[in-house]
């Protein structure tokens, strides 16, 4: 089994050679993700490229517990993506890595919104991550990988910088009513 310093080794020729690209030659990328909810248990299943994940609610919210509800399902992909950011950051500054290991925590307060609570949110808030990491290297090396992260990390500035989003509705009307 290789160690992560080897990996970083492929994940910096990766990078280079990913960065090296014409910018003419490169195309934005659509990304994609479909979910659908199961009959009888309200299960999402979330479809993206050739994967399949499934998110639920605990049993207190009428789920069964199959799977992460969607606010964890935000917090992990908040920790794979600065967990992806640091590897490339680590693999580009050179950064020797021993180990590495991101903590997401945030706060879902399910009075939020109501009656009494109008001033606190409903949604996932609070939110911090702690990167756990073990290197040989000096602080200041640790922190120029860590300012980077903060930089680059794609869903780390969408949620500090929100994006438009746009929702809409396509009704098909049932036989059956």
């Amino acid at each position: 089994m290789s160690t992560l310093n080897e990996y970083l080794g492929q994940k910096r020729e990766a990078v280079l050679q990913r960065n090296g690209r014409d910018p003419r030659t490169v195309e934005p990328v659509k990304l994609r993700a479909q979910v659908s909810a199961e009959g009888r248990s309200g299960v999402r299943r979330i479809r993206i490229r050739d994967h399949q994940v499934v998110s639920d609610s605990p049993a207190d919210f009428a789920g069964y517990d199959l799977g992460p509800s969607s606010p964890e399902l935000l917090l992990g992909s908040l920790g794979s993506c600065l967990t992806h950011i640091f590897l490339i950051k680590a693999a580009e500054l050179e950064l020797p890595l021993e180990s590495l290991e991101v903590s997401i925590e945030g706060d879902l307060d399910p009075r939020g919104g109501k009656p009494g609570y109008e001033k606190v949110p409903f949604f996932p808030h609070n939110i911090r991550y702690t990167a756990h990491i073990v290197s040989p290297a000096d602080e200041h090396a640790v922190r120029a990988v860590h300012e980077a992260v903060e930089q680059w990390c794609p869903i780390l500035n969408l949620l500090k910088q929100p994006q438009a989003l746009e929702g809409s509705v396509r009704h098909t009307r049932s036989a059956v009513r």
